[in-house]
């Protein structure tokens, strides 16, 4: 009986979520109350305080939820036994475009996430929990360059915080430019040219330590 309560509980943490992943995309983030993912999923606010603390929270676990397939792979990239960093990260980065071009779902996130996030004063902590999960993405990408550093795969004078912070910047403007007008062009064919492109970046002596 406990277990299927637990499953029942976990079936509406995800109905929540699906519902404000439509909310969101439709309404955007700012303009959507937890009145109306709550009317969208079929419950009560009561259900939704259950399991979240407020809409940041709602809006965090939606992300989490997308960016959970990927993790694996991100942690190894990260580790320092990882013989093949640059290699994973090749991976992990071409996946990421792939999963972009494929995936309804995956797509609709990073829409939001691009063109529907508003850092309004309703939004409550929200800009500042995007800032230090960008922070985050950075310092990992940083390892990951480290790593591969270490491993002879990258320059030995490679700056890895400021080649961190230019190949985030790449790939958010890649995704930004493509989900304006997905039609444009196949991104997941174009995938592994777009991430070779990044990697050659890595050799460019603009990113070498002074």
């Amino acid at each position: 009986m406990a277990r299927r309560t637990k499953e029942e509980a976990e079936e509406t943490r995800a109905q929540i979520l699906d519902a404000a992943e439509r909310v969101f995309y439709a309404n955007g983030v700012s303009a959507t109350s937890l009145a109306d993912i709550a009317a969208a999923a079929g419950v009560t606010r009561g259900a939704i305080y259950w399991h979240f603390q407020n809409k940041v929270d709602v809006f965090q676990a939606m992300l989490d939820r997308r960016l959970l397939p990927q993790e694996e792979l991100a942690r190894a990239c990260e580790s320092e036994d990882e013989p093949d960093p640059l290699g994973n990260m090749r991976q992990l980065l071409v996946q990421l475009l792939q999963r972009m071009h494929a995936n309804d779902e995956y797509r609709r996130v990073g829409e939001i996430l691009q063109y529907k996030c508003e850092y309004s004063s309703e939004a409550g902590g929200l800009r500042q929990q995007m800032q230090a999960f960008q922070q985050e993405c950075d310092q990992r990408i940083a390892r990951t360059l480290r790593n591969a550093v270490n491993r002879g795969q990258l320059p030995a004078d490679l700056d890895c915080q400021r080649a961190a912070i230019c190949m985030h910047a790449y790939l958010d403007g890649l995704q930004a430019h493509w989900l304006l007008k997905p039609e444009a062009y196949d991104l997941g064919a174009h995938a592994h040219a777009m991430i070779e492109a990044l990697i050659d970046m890595l050799h460019s002596k603009a990113l070498r330590t002074i």
